[in-house]
């Protein structure tokens, strides 16, 4: 191993302050949920209007996410990471001290587009910094698991605040970290850029992008919200049409917004793929289980958050061990392995309501995300280390689109399967408002006492099958990862620097 490449202090550093806007952005977009009923209050703001405050940033990210990697190739990653941060911060603020629901929407978008840029920089920015294989996957073990502590945070951290300060308050804690970002970054981060990547962005492959991501994720997300309906379902057939149209716009475009070439790199595909399917159950089951905790277990937000903390120290922990593993281990067999433990922990939830509640579904939970943990920062670093670096930022912002997709997909069909089972499950003389879900069923108790625990039941149920879908994917796709990934080291395929890149180190 060349000694030149290892990182010393001054990359560590550089990690660190990466790791602050992504640990920021897993907070960001956890707090609402808990200041939402409070800032609908003050803002007077219509169900439809709540639904936009929450949906419009991830819509955003989704959308930009595909735009701001190329970008950051072309003007430079950490150009587009320090203009990103000084606009999440501006946004921040504006959200903050919104007077209307209309302006919190424009803010929350606003904030969508930022953070679709803070993203792909941080990652890509990672791959850059960190030329030694194993040093690049630990690096993007830290990075992942700040996500995930961020998503477990967000919920404690939003409920102090909302204890002792306003709803806004939850959106000034990007503020002071974007300062510090905007301050530290330039002296410890490097430049780079990809002067291949000559001329403008295409704007119609920008907008081509956009009319494929948006409707895709919009269709999918009213789909988990009320089922399969004529107008989500054509919603998600125009997204694929227009992705359709991106694809064969950027075969014959010399400088593409997004190079396909990408998806010729077996290491890439591969794993992308199976992080995507894989993503569909992960994203699925935590529906289900959050719903489980605070539906049939009575539990609030905050009691949810805290008994679901174990699964994420889990998770974390597991993600900066596979990088480990894979000095004794092909990273194939350790991103099999760990699916496999994800399956394991599945099966245990099957068994919530049969031998066991709270505890066991806990237990179940945390096995399961131990698993899925293993593999999760191995496979982005193997992501973006089987790429040149030259294209590190759109690999980044393909990888971050897959999880966008996968959580929505997930949302859709494990919420759409359990309900299917919930209204099969309940007695065939049930009312409407017992049939629309355990949420509704909760809320007419008072008309309904008798159904109150039937519809409990029904959504156990409704889960068990959930999980056991579940584990029978997980397995699946560790055999597959074990098998297709055999001969894939952590560097991919092919990471040689072809000619023409720019590497302009620190300045």
């Amino acid at each position: 191993m060349n000694p030149q490449v290892r990182a010393g202090r001054r990359e560590w550093t550089g990690l660190a302050v990466l790791a602050l806007p992504t640990l920021l952005l897993a907070l960001d977009v956890s707090v609402l949920y808990l200041a939402l009923p409070t800032l609908s209050t003050d803002l007077g703001a219509s169900s439809t209007e709540q639904l936009w405050i929450v949906d419009i940033y991830g819509f955003m990210v989704a959308g930009f996410l595909v735009t701001m990697g190329s970008l950051g190739d072309r003007i430079g990653r950490r150009r587009l990471l320090l203009i990103g941060a000084a606009a999440f911060g501006v946004a921040s603020a504006v959200a903050a001290f919104a007077v209307s629901a209309e302006m919190l929407i424009l803010a929350r978008a606003a904030l969508g587009i930022a953070g679709a840029t803070l993203g792909p920089s941080t990652l890509a920015l990672i791959s850059t910094i960190f030329r030694d294989d194993r040093q690049r996957a630990m690096a993007v073990g830290v990075w992942m698991s700040c996500f995930m502590g961020g998503n477990a945070l967000g919920p404690i951290v939003g409920g102090a605040l909302l204890e002792a300060f306003w709803w806004g308050s939850v959106f000034l804690l990007g503020v002071p970290v974007m300062v510090l970002l905007l301050l530290v970054g330039p002296a410890v981060l490097p430049e780079y850029r990809d002067t291949t990547a000559n001329g403008p962005l295409d704007l119609p492959s920008v907008g081509l992008s956009l009319l494929a991501i948006l409707p895709f994720i919009h269709g999918l997300k009213e789909i988990a919200r009320h089922g399969p309906d004529a107008v989500p379902l054509l919603s998600v057939l125009a997204g694929l049409g227009f992705g359709v149209a991106f694809v064969r716009r950027q075969r014959r475009l010399d400088t593409p917004l997004l190079d396909l070439r990408l998806f010729a790199n077996r290491s890439f595909s591969i794993v992308l793929a199976l992080f995507v399917c894989g993503g569909v159950f992960l994203s699925g089951s935590t529906l289900l289980m959050t719903q489980f905790l605070q539906l049939v277990e009575g539990l609030t937000p905050l009691e949810a958050a805290l008994w679901m903390l174990p699964a994420v120290a889990a998770m974390t922990a597991s993600s900066l061990t596979g990088p480990m593993l894979t000095r004794w281990f092909r990273p194939g067999y350790v991103l099999g392995g760990g699916m496999v433990v994800a399956a394991a922990g599945f099966l245990v939830v099957t068994q919530v309501g049969h031998i066991g509640g709270l505890t066991l579904l806990v237990t179940g939970w945390t096995i399961a995300c131990a698993g899925n943990g293993l593999p999760a920062a191995l496979g982005a670093g193997i992501v973006v280390g089987s790429v040149p670096a030259r294209q590190a930022g759109s690999a980044s912002s393909v990888w971050e689109s897959g999880t966008e997709f996968s959580l929505a997909m997930g949302v859709a069909a494990l919420g759409s399967l359990s309900t299917v089972v919930y209204r099969d499950a309940l007695p065939g003389d049930a009312p409407a408002e017992i049939t629309d879900g355990l949420g509704a069923a909760l809320a007419a108790a008072d008309r309904f006492p008798h159904l109150v625990e039937p519809a409990r039941q029904a959504y156990t149920e409704g889960l068990s099958l959930g999980a056991l879908l579940c584990a029978v994917a997980c397995t699946a796709l560790g055999m597959a990862a074990a098998v297709l990934l055999r001969e894939t080291t952590t560097k991919g395929e092919d990471n040689a620097e072809p000619a023409g890149q720019h590497h302009a180190g620190h300045r």
